[in-house]
């Protein structure tokens, strides 16, 4: 039995996301797409297989990073990086064949927390070892503290939006044939019924993470309206596929342990500086993403708000007496 033969266009068609970070685009896509390609065409190779060498090599990273000299850092980061491609390419090839498991979604999950931590640990504890300086156990804990809150945080942000979700479509479903669309698209603030849904709805980035994590599209009054620099870099964003924001958990883990490391060959200052940078940049995305959906929940109080009101009121002993715009 002959095989189904994929092409590169296969390749990007079923296994690209619409939008992901600028690092994935343009620096692993284009060469992780022909690996999956010829691995999907000529090896047996499964999504687990290609986790678990992703976590070796992740190991092995951290192995030469805690040698702290410039060619074994050098070494970390291009090993790091190479376990980043295949991190990306268990999800790949498990999109294009058909073949991801729940099991290969906790095992990708897992083996990402801890290639962070051991290489976290190596990195700096390799530089604590070699000049006892407490400074470099302090960054190591900003390091696995931030990685952690991450994806503590995922879970848990998805869990209110799906609160507010079925929240309003519960109230809508129980309104539509009491208030009717138009009364209803009023009262929410929508054009039309077809519109309704939660409001821009904030989510964590990961590799697994969930790829939607956009900024509300432009609109009247918006920064592309005016300003027309940024209006063409928002569509020169689109155009790639790359999401609005551009710092996410992938930039963090890449400025951690590829260029820190990459910079710990000239400068020990610099690589701790870059860290630093790398974990306060991504603290302060997820501080954007709290903020947003405290908005979200927000405005889900006021839409839930309005809706119970005007339920109330048309189930009023008097509400046969008044036409649903007056309700």
């Amino acid at each position: 039995m002959s095989r189904t033969e994929f092409s590169l266009a296969d390749v990007r068609e079923l296994t690209y996301k619409s939008r992901d970070s600028w690092w994935t685009v343009f620096l692993v896509d284009p060469f992780a797409s022909r690996l999956v390609r010829w691995t999907a065409n000529h090896t047996n190779l499964t999504p687990n297989q290609l986790t678990l060498g992703s976590f070796v090599l992740g190991v092995g990273a951290a192995v030469c990073f805690a040698q702290v000299t410039w060619p074994w850092l050098l070494a970390g980061a291009v090993l790091f990086h190479l376990s980043f491609v295949l991190d990306c390419m268990d999800g790949k090839i498990a999109r294009l064949k058909g073949t991801g498991t729940v099991f290969g979604g906790w095992l990708d999950y897992i083996f990402d927390r801890l290639r962070v931590l051991v290489c976290a640990v190596a990195l700096l504890g390799g530089y604590f070892a070699v000049t006892g300086m407490s400074f470099f156990l302090w960054v190591t804990l900003l390091v696995v503290v931030t990685d952690m809150f991450r994806y503590l945080n995922a879970p848990q942000m998805a869990k209110v939006r799906e609160q507010t979700r079925t929240g309003i479509h519960i109230r809508v479903a129980a309104a539509l044939p009491v208030l009717g669309e138009d009364e209803l698209a009023r009262l929410l603030g929508r054009r039309r019924l077809d519109e309704v849904r939660p409001a821009e709805e904030p989510t964590a980035d990961d590799e697994a993470e969930a790829n939607t994590n956009e900024l509300p599209k432009p609109g009247v009054g918006s920064l592309s309206d005016r300003f027309p620099a940024y209006a063409r870099f928002r569509a020169f964003l689109d155009r790639h596929r790359v999401r609005s924001h551009l710092f996410s958990g992938i930039e963090f883990h890449m400025g951690t342990f590829i260029v820190a490391p990459v910079v710990g060959t000239v400068t020990p200052v610099g690589m701790l500086a870059v860290i630093v940078l790398s974990s306060v940049g991504m603290l302060a995305a997820e501080c954007l993403l709290i903020i947003r959906m405290w908005q979200l929940t927000r405005r889900y109080e006021r839409e839930a708000a309005r809706l119970d009101s005007a339920m109330a009121a048309a189930s009023a002993p008097d509400a046969g007496l008044r036409t649903p715009s007056q309700t």
